[in-house]
């Protein structure tokens, strides 16, 4: 089959590897029909470097069709339609019984000190191929993939993978009244998405972004917007748009890719050029983050008011304003999204044919597998006003 794989740093291919098979009685094969493009693999494509591997199938966003199960499935058939969630859980252990399926311990990778496994996302959560490709297998077949209807087409649906439950957990930890004011902090894919959603819930939203379609875009569903070049400090902004008080909550959709830091993304090129030996003890005990965005966050927001974290971030030892966390009395949540905990409370929505979400229009390129290393040099560089990819395999 064909597959995006990882080359190296900044360096992605689409090449032949061998195809999937079931390797546990409840494996199912999936053939995937459309996976995305997220921004965390923009993570693998350089500053995760070290933990990566040439020839690694990357991509944790597919839906498609259930082409072959394991002996032992039972709630799975071929010919079913199924949405992947991106980390891999059993549903059947202490964290998953708990709803926190991004912890899930049967797929902890306890060799680094991480949880939950993911497809396509490096040695630190388990090396497993992921779903940028034309086939992929799915473990816990009877429990991780969401099956959906026929009908509606895959992008009313691909989205439930990662981007709907990471923004919908974003905004559940946010934990913002809807008679409140939410900042969102990025407006890409999880950023808007947790824009849409607390717009939805009646929740006055102000999202800040310095690329000029991103904010359009969010504008255009009615969101409020602060162009970050535009202003002097963000945080003052938000305050005169909230009596001075300043955001009741706030959601770092950025985290380690943001602008701001010259000195932080010099480091993070730097420690891609060492040997992995080197590099990978440094990185998981060294902080190296661009934190502008989630400094931001804590000054934005107001006095025992709540930030969610969705960015991704990957220093183990940033400094953070503790003195000013402590002082403001606030709340930090934060993590990668449990998919299966949201997954019951979003498909509502998606069966709405109203489409509330605009799940429908979210995709603004779709490409065939073969652009993808174009595609990725794109994304990273905000090119061609590309927000959200998808490719069809």
């Amino acid at each position: 089959m064909k597959a995006v794989t990882w080359q190296g740093p900044r360096t992605m291919s689409v090449e032949e590897v061998p195809d999937p098979r079931i390797q546990d009685p409840t494996d199912a094969v999936v053939e995937v029909t459309t996976t995305g493009l997220c921004g965390s693999d923009l993570h693998l494509y350089e500053p995760l470097a070290p933990f990566m591997t040439p020839g690694d199938v990357v991509g944790h966003e597919p839906m498609g069709i259930v082409r072959e199960v394991g002996p032992d499935v039972r709630d799975l058939a071929v010919g079913d339609r199924v949405v992947v969630p991106f980390n891999i859980s059993c549903g059947s252990c202490w964290t998953c019984s708990r709803g926190l399926h991004s912890q899930c311990e049967t797929t902890q990778n306890r060799e680094h000190g991480t949880g939950a496994s993911l497809f396509g996302y490096s040695s630190l959560y388990g090396a497993v191929p992921g779903g940028q490709a034309e086939l992929l297998r799915v473990p816990f077949a009877d429990f991780l993939p969401v099956k959906v209807p026929e009908g509606p087409s895959d992008d009313r649906f691909v989205f439930l993978s990662d981007v709907l439950p990471t923004a919908w957990q974003g905004v559940e930890y946010a934990d913002c009244s809807a008679d409140g004011t939410l900042l969102v902090m990025g407006a890409g894919p999880i950023g808007d998405m947790a824009a849409r959603i607390a717009m939805h819930r009646g929740i006055r939203t102000i999202v800040v972004d310095r690329v000029p379609e991103r904010l359009a875009r969010v504008a255009a569903r009615g969101a409020e917007t602060i162009d970050l070049d535009a202003v002097d400090d963000v945080a003052e902004e938000v305050r005169s748009r909230t009596g001075g008080r300043g955001a009741d909550a706030v959601i770092d959709a950025v985290g380690m890719e943001a602008h701001g830091n010259p000195v932080a993304e010099k480091a993070i090129k730097a420690v891609g050029l060492l040997p992995d030996a080197v590099a990978k003890p440094l990185m998981l005990k060294a902080g190296f983050d661009r934190l502008a965005a989630l400094h931001a966050s804590l000054d934005a927001v107001r006095r025992g008011g709540t930030v969610s974290l969705l960015g991704v971030y990957g220093g183990a030892a940033d400094p953070m304003p503790l003195m000013q966390m402590f002082d403001k009395q606030l709340q930090l949540r934060m993590g990668q999204a449990n998919v299966r905990r949201w997954t019951d409370d979003i498909m509502p929505l998606l069966l709405d044919d109203a489409d509330p979400l605009g799940t429908e229009q979210f995709v603004t390129h779709r490409l065939p597998l073969a652009q993808a290393p174009e595609a990725y040099a794109k994304f990273r560089d905000k090119q061609d006003e590309m927000i959200k990819v998808v490719f069809t395999p």
